[in-house]
C-alpha cells in the first residue's frame, strides 16, 4: 500500500477536495446537506478552524480552511466529519459496500482518502478560491457562480471581493470562463 505524505503546518490555510464513494451524488440533498453542515459545527466547536471558502457539490465538495497557530490536525477533523455525516444519514446510502469496509467500519459514503494542498501564498488562494467559486459552473450544474446555492460565493460578492457576475459564460465569446485551469 502507499504511503501518503501530508503537509502538516501549524496555523497553515489548506485546500481539501472530499469525494463520496464511487461519486454518489447525494451531498445535496437536504438530508445530507443538513448532516454536513452540522457535522462541520460540530467539530469545528471542539476543533476550531475557519472555512475560508466552501462549495457543495452532488458528489464531492471543495474548501479552504486555515487551523489555529498551533495546530495541524485536519486529518482528524475530516475523519470526525465523515463519521458524523455517515452516523446522521445511516439508512439513506447502502452501507458498506465490501469487506474492506466492513474491516474499516466505513459507511460506504465517503470516498477514503481526500486530496489536501497548503497554500503557498496570496496568489495560490486566491486561484484556489477561484477554483472553488467557478466549480459548479465547470460541472454544468449552473451558468453563473452566483446561481449555485451551496458555495460561499455570495458571502464574497457581499463583501465586495467579487462581482455578482463572476465565473460564469462570457456571452460577447460565447464561451465559458476558465478559473484555475488550463483552457
Amino acid at each position: 500500500m502507499a504511503t501518503y505524505r501530508r503537509a502538516r503546518t501549524p496555523g497553515a490555510s489548506y485546500f481539501f477536495t472530499v469525494c463520496t464513494h464511487k461519486r454518489r451524488a447525494v451531498l445535496t440533498e437536504p438530508a445530507y446537506y443538513r448532516a454536513l453542515k452540522e457535522g462541520f459545527r460540530t467539530v469545528k466547536r471542539r476543533y476550531p478552524f475557519d472555512i475560508d471558502a466552501f462549495v457543495l457539490l452532488p458528489d464531492h465538495l471543495h474548501c479552504i480552511w486555515t487551523l489555529p497557530e498551533a495546530d495541524a490536525d485536519y486529518a482528524m477533523r475530516w475523519s470526525l466529519i465523515k463519521r458524523l455525516v455517515s452516523q446522521m444519514t445511516r439508512g439513506l446510502h447502502p452501507g458498506p459496500v465490501n469487506v474492506s469496509h466492513l474491516k474499516r467500519r466505513e459507511s460506504g459514503l465517503w470516498q477514503r482518502r481526500f486530496w489536501e494542498h497548503q497554500i503557498r501564498d496570496d496568489s495560490d488562494f486566491e486561484a484556489h478560491m477561484d477554483y472553488i467559486h467557478w466549480n459548479p459552473v465547470k460541472h454544468g450544474h449552473v451558468g453563473a457562480a452566483v446561481d449555485w446555492p451551496y458555495s460561499s460565493f455570495h458571502r464574497y460578492v457581499a463583501r465586495g471581493v467579487y462581482p455578482a457576475d463572476w465565473g460564469g459564460i462570457d456571452p460577447c465569446a460565447g464561451k465559458m470562463q476558465s478559473f484555475g485551469e488550463p483552457a
